[in-house]
């Protein structure tokens, strides 16, 4: 039998280095920005057009991050490129899901040249999806 040190029974698994893959896609593959102030943020939302913020959440806690992660540029090509996207730095997530009212992660929060049109959170059915950003970015035109 062996005497373990106290600590030594405090195991934690390693943390991996870096963002998750699937959201470093987002920003490697596709050049998505990623926003690390609020200020980043109200330049990328005031430009013209209709804009997405993606807040992922932790992906270690979170197993639904990796599905939004995927879904989001899914849910861009089918609706043709209506709307650009950035992903939310952890530095500045909690203030913008806050500030939005849009308290789960992972999110989606939908602007139009600065102005909020509304929040989908957490996974959904792709139908449901659907409908609501047909009913975001229909808003406010």
């Amino acid at each position: 039998m062996h005497d373990h040190h106290p600590h030594e029974l405090a195991f934690a698994p390693p943390r991996p280095a870096g963002p998750h893959p699937l959201l470093a896609r987002l920003e490697q593959e596709l050049g998505w920005p990623r926003l690390t102030t609020l200020a980043e943020a109200e330049a990328f939302t005031a430009r013209p057009g209709a804009h997405c913020l993606f807040i992922p959440g932790d992906p270690q806690r979170n197993l639904e991050t990796a599905d939004a992660a995927v879904i989001l540029p899914e849910l861009r090509m089918a609706f043709q490129h209506a709307f650009d996207c950035a992903l939310v730095d952890d530095a500045i997530e909690a203030t913008l899901r806050e500030t939005h009212r849009a308290l789960k992660a992972p999110g989606y929060l939908f602007f139009r040249e600065g102005a909020f049109l509304g929040a989908i959170e957490k996974i959904r059915d792709w139908d449901d999806y659907m409908i609501r950003t047909s009913h975001i970015l229909a808003l406010a035109r």
